[in-house]
């Protein structure tokens, strides 16, 4: 076995003798040259990764930067080259600027220690944006879904990846397209929904922006961690194979289809296995069954977990060879189960140097794409080339303007909205007057400044608050915040009280405040135990209502809470999920009528705390309540549900066929029109129902979507192209199947509200569709 000595500089290459170089150059031949002339030693630098900035001692950014710290200085981790730099950005704040030039200096060390000068690929957090201080704060990505709006959140991804080239980083790790599956789950937020459809629509749009600016998007989490038992951060996963092939699998399945680049696994645990260890997973469903080419990347201390939570292995040389077998290319956030570890795995026969070079070979072929291996790569970021780096946009704070307008849903108005714009309004609650409620748990003023006020936010933002005093001058306004967040103190109640009672009308807007770890209300590691509001908010709640002043109820969270119970006694009710930086301007003029609500639910907003058991995608055996149970699952607002300043109408819903083959296309078409005297944007949802399968099949399902602006008394035809793939599920043999048999088909403006009907016969033999070759399912609107 081949070694390598400290002082390198005696074997490095003659410059007529680099043909991994050469930018002409094939991608495989060059990759297959530099693999030849690397060392052990050197090829397994390139799987490993380096955190220069984790500071154990300041705010717990990631699970484990407390307890692990950091590995080395990077004179040590990248003395034989290193795969990646982990979080120059994202980690501490400092002017963007400054940032880059210490990347730059970084990338140079890492060049002088490499023996072939080979830099490293730099990652960094950007779920809500590029994480990084005084970047633009976007809604969270829950609030991206309940745009229903692919196209404007692949714009999203376009100038969030716009940025990050910019600053010298070639790797996003978003976006998060695990599916909903338990409302208590702290990361509800990061998610774009309980579906599995619009999870995949908003995650293919988010993942083309990205890339299609320059940087590597990564898929989380792979596989299964948004079905953790009791909705709990890090549990084990009870979930049968159907509901993991038909449920979590379908959008990471369609954005590898569409290219993706990167993979992350899923700290969870699956029947016994640990994702980061799983070649059924990592191998098997990842690269065999869909033919994904990029890389594999753990989430953060998978590795060690392996030994200190999973047992699976005894020791980081096992977890290493266990990871590295499975399918798992590149270590993050350092090199501990890689590394070192792992090159002794390679000497004791653990593992074979062939699977070493099977992930080198995918980590430098993104280096060659990426132009890291050409020989005028300059380790200085286009931005600092230039000598400015503006991370918060005039551009990016429109955008981030038009995500939250768009998200916000108006769940119920009985003449509460819009606001009047004279009178005395009292406005009260604890989202109110704080930014910080209204931004994600992986925003940099909630990831790492939640010890350090005295940094303000990066970004100007204004709270709610302070926007409705812009947005509605002649009102008189009467502020109470009526009590904390999440801590017991019911002290300002009764002055909440009394200004309700005093006002024409009352603003009440409660909700979450994200942190990581139990820093916050939602949030990675935020789990909660119930669907009450935290605190004693709904104590507030309670308490305002019973004035019998109007009261307009406004939930900022990342989360559905059980406020359904609610709305029989306030005017208006809105759901906001976490809407960024421009939230409280987007949110204000919403209020005050200058702009029209299009949002809508990609959650339930259920009725009690805890009987929401599951999500709208259940069997029949979980619909309704009946004498079977004393419970009633039905929720306050379903799946899809929002409403406007304006009508609308849909209606003619007809299909171009009756007889449908198993592998076959129909066209389904139906017509929307604006009933009222306003502009608005209504959704046109068409659900599907399998009325008899060989396998119980979800009450209803969403099939496809489309957002439809219109003016006033103007009416579109909206036009679905579906091809059967759309319709396969797992049969009892366990393969995906399409089946023959009747489908019947619902279109509305919510899952709860489908009053068109209409039914295909699909005929022929059951067909195998193991592969799906359409995911997405074309849809055209015909102005008429």
């Amino acid at each position: 076995m081949t070694t390598t000595t400290p002082d390198h500089a005696d074997l490095s290459p003659a410059d007529d003798d680099r043909p991994w170089a050469d930018p002409a150059g094939p991608v495989d031949e060059r990759v297959e040259a530099l693999l030849a002339r690397l060392t052990l030693e050197e090829k397994v630098a390139q799987l490993g990764s380096a955190w220069e900035d984790v500071e154990p001692a300041g705010p717990e950014v990631a699970p484990g930067t407390n307890l692990f710290g950091r590995v080395g200085d990077l004179d040590e981790t990248a003395r034989l080259g290193l795969g990646q730099l982990t979080r120059p950005y994202g980690t501490v704040p400092r002017p963007a600027l400054e940032h880059a030039r210490l990347l730059a200096a970084r990338q140079r060390q890492i060049m002088a220690l490499s023996r072939f000068g080979i830099p490293a690929m730099a990652h960094d957090e950007c779920l809500t944006g590029f994480t990084a201080y005084g970047a633009t704060i976007y809604p969270t990505s829950l609030a991206m879904a309940a745009t229903f709006d692919p196209a404007l959140i692949r714009r999203v991804g376009a100038a969030i990846g716009t940025d990050m080239a910019a600053a010298g980083v070639h790797q996003g790790l978003a976006p998060v397209v695990d599916v909903i599956r338990d409302y208590r789950w702290g990361r509800c937020e990061e998610t774009y929904g309980e579906d599995p459809y619009l999870v995949g629509e908003m995650g293919e749009a988010y993942v083309l922006g990205l890339q299609g600016a320059g940087v590597y998007a990564t898929l989380k989490h792979f596989a299964g961690y948004s079905s953790s038992m009791g909705g709990r951060n890090h549990a084990p996963v009870g979930i049968g194979h159907r509901e993991l092939t038909d449920v979590i699998l379908p959008p990471f399945e369609r954005a590898v289809a569409a290219g993706v680049g990167s993979v992350m696994n899923s700290y969870a645990e699956i029947d016994g296995e640990a994702p980061a260890a799983s070649r059924r997973l990592l191998t098997g469903v990842l690269r065999e069954r869909w033919g994904f080419q990029g890389t594999v990347v753990s989430d953060y201390w998978s590795l060690p977990f392996l030994v200190s939570a999973h047992r699976v292995a005894a020791d980081l040389p096992g977890a290493g060879a266990l990871a590295l077998r499975a399918g798992l290319d590149v270590e993050l956030p350092d090199q501990r189960g890689f590394g070192a570890a792992l090159v002794d795995a390679v000497r004791d026969g653990a593992v074979d140097e062939a699977d070493v070079d099977l992930a080198v070979r995918r980590v430098l072929r993104q280096k060659v794409a990426l132009g890291l291996l050409d020989p005028d790569w300059d380790p200085q970021s286009p931005a600092l080339r230039e000598g400015t780096l503006d991370l918060d946009k005039p551009e990016n704070r429109q955008l981030a303007h038009a995500v939250a307008q768009s998200s916000a849903v108006l769940l119920h108005n009985a003449g509460g909205l819009p606001l009047p714009s004279a009178g005395r309004i009292a406005l009260i609650g604890p989202c109110a007057d704080d930014v910080r409620t209204m931004f994600g748990c992986y925003s940099f003023p909630n990831h790492v400044l939640s010890d350090r006020d005295d940094l303000g936010n990066g970004v100007e933002a204004v709270s709610l608050r302070a926007a409705l005093a812009d947005e509605l001058p002649g009102v008189t306004w009467l502020f109470a915040p009526g009590c904390p967040i999440r801590d017991e103190d019911r002290g300002g109640i009764p002055a909440a009280v009394e200004a309700s009672s005093t006002a024409d009308l009352t603003v009440l807007v409660v909700g979450d405040k994200p942190g990581m770890f139990g820093i916050g209300t939602s949030g990675e590691g935020c789990d909660v135990e119930d669907l009450r509001l935290p605190g004693v908010q709904e104590e507030l709640v309670e308490a305002v209502l019973t004035t019998g002043k109007p009261v307009v109820l406004v939930v900022v969270s990342g989360r559905p809470y059980a406020v359904g119970r609610f709305a029989a006694g306030t005017a208006a009710m809105v759901q906001v999920f976490l809407p960024g930086e421009e939230g409280g301007r987007a949110v204000a003029e919403l209020l005050s009528g200058s702009a029209n609500f299009s949002g809508r639910l990609p959650v339930q907003i259920p009725n009690s705390p805890a009987g929401q058991p599951y999500t709208y995608l259940h069997p029949p055996l979980g619909d309704r309540q009946s004498w079977l149970s004393n419970l009633d699952p039905t929720p306050a607002f379903p799946f899809g549900h929002g409403l406007s300043y304006t009508g609308f109408e849909i209606h003619g819903l007809e299909a171009d066929r009756q007889l449908v083959p198993t592998d076959g296309e129909f066209t389904v078409r139906v017509k929307v029109r604006n009933t009222g005297a306003v502009p608005g944007a209504e959704t046109v949802q068409l659900y599907f129902t399998d009325p008899v399968a060989q396998v119980t099949r979800p009450v209803r399902a969403l099939l496809v979507f489309a957002k439809v602006p219109l003016e006033p008394g103007e009416e579109a035809s909206v036009r679905f192209d579906v091809h059967t793939d759309r319709l396969a599920f797992t049969g009892l043999d366990g393969r995906r199947v399409v089946e023959p048999g009747e489908i019947l088909l619902c279109a509305g403006s919510s899952s709860g509200d489908t009053p068109n009907e209409v039914s295909v016969r699909l005929v022929g033999a059951q067909r195998d569709a193991s592969v799906i070759r359409q995911h997405g399912v074309p849809a055209a609107v015909e102005r008429n």
